[in-house]
């Protein structure tokens, strides 16, 4: 559930002087806000307001999630099959792929919060103070997914869930668990295979795009493949990147292979002694996503939900694709997913009392699909504070 604390500053706004009282029968003679508004109108208003929100989901979370509904997906490992010279015999030997299947697992959690009004206090508002408390709630969960998305990216440690009274584990990027990557073009991996990476310098260098790309790479997430690989950095780190020339020593005594190449729609800069630009500049945005430039081949985006510090470098199909890298879990039934909006044990009334309820739950469905980069001298990963599971919202 939520926490207290986070319902109480929620709430605050339409509390009566007497919140933890019973309910006010006075409520019932209210039927219009004070500039008015039929009261019931806008509890319908609401609910349309609701099924737009749940269908234009967060820009970000649809980057990086694919929907799901099954409480566990057998993803099948296969090996690699390889051919043979025919004999004149015409009697090819049968192939021996090895098939392992692995077995992703999501939690699931419901989540709520309740909306009570006072008789008095809809007596006296009007119809934008109510729209507002609405949109705050609005934002609050829009927060909690967008919180439980980046926690399944940038906690390095495994969860486990129980479905079913079958604990399962609910996985994030590979962490050194002992879990064998398959072989992809003959490049083998072991279990000790991890995608948080340590840079091995306190500042972001050319060499940790370079590195964070061949990563995901390596196990099909390329631009050969039709895959965008994006690499999200905060304000601090997208001010290094921008430096980056190829030939020219960058931070850490790292020579770039490549140059930043300013996407359209950036501020203007003189190039000395230019002959020109080889290829076509970045697009400005990427699925609503300001773009700043490219490296290679990787778009960079500045988000400030990156911390600082940090890089998330991922390959994308788009919003809600297969390819991408958290399985987003709603629940089976229609009816049950999404944002809801419930009356409350008042029932002559829904505006005196609703409910806000929502179940969903997350897990990594492509473990080799996105590197997270922390920038330090020296030393393990360290999961940011902001995103540590089991922390507040954001």
């Amino acid at each position: 559930m939520i926490k207290s604390n986070l319902l109480e500053l929620l709430l605050l706004p339409f509390k009566g002087a007497d919140f933890k009282g019973g309910y006010h029968t006075e409520g019932d003679i209210v039927t219009v806000t004070l500039d008015g508004i039929d009261v019931n109108s806008l509890w319908d208003e609401f609910q349309a307001t609701l099924d737009i929100y749940n269908a234009k989901r967060a820009q970000l979370i649809g980057l990086l999630t694919y929907p799901v509904t099954n409480l566990v997906e057998t993803v099948p490992q296969v090996g690699d099959a390889t051919f043979e010279e025919a004999s004149e015999f015409g009697v090819p030997k049968s192939s021996r792929v090895t098939v392992d299947y692995f077995q992703l697992g999501y939690d699931f959690k419901w989540y709520d919060v309740a909306n009570r009004f006072t008789w008095k206090y809809l007596a006296d508002a009007d119809a934008r103070q109510i729209q507002a408390i609405h949109n705050k709630i609005l934002e609050a969960d829009q927060k909690l997914v967008f919180r439980k998305v980046m926690e399944a990216i940038f906690d390095n440690r495994n969860r486990s869930a129980d479905i079913r009274t079958q604990t399962y584990n609910v996985y994030p990027i590979y962490n050194a668990d002992g879990t064998v990557p398959p072989t992809y073009k003959g490049e083998t991996f072991d279990g000790t295979h991890s995608h948080f990476v340590v840079s091995a310098g306190a500042q972001i260098d050319s060499g940790d795009l370079e590195d964070a790309y061949e990563h995901i790479a390596e196990h099909g997430f390329s631009i050969e493949n039709g895959t965008t690989v994006v690499s999200m950095v905060n304000r601090a780190q997208a001010k290094e990147i921008r430096k980056f020339k190829a030939g020219a020593v960058n931070n850490n005594g790292v020579t770039a292979n490549y140059d930043f190449i300013p996407a359209a729609g950036q501020p203007a800069i003189i190039i000395p002694n230019a002959d020109g630009l080889l290829g076509e500049r970045p697009p400005s945005q990427y699925k609503g996503f300001k773009v700043i430039g490219s490296y290679a081949d990787v778009l960079i985006i500045e988000e400030s939900y990156i911390p600082e510090g940090y890089m998330l470098t991922f390959g994308s199909g788009g919003a809600g694709n297969l390819q991408n890298l958290v399985g987003l879990r709603e629940h089976a039934n229609q009816a049950m997913r999404g944002l809801r909006l419930l009356p409350g044990n008042q029932q002559n009334y829904p505006l005196v009392e609703s409910f806000y309820n929502r179940g969903f739950g997350t897990g990594i469905r492509q473990r080799g699909g996105a590197v997270v980069t922390q920038f330090k001298a020296s030393g393990s990963y360290d999961i940011p504070t902001v995103y540590a599971n089991g922390g507040g919202l954001v």
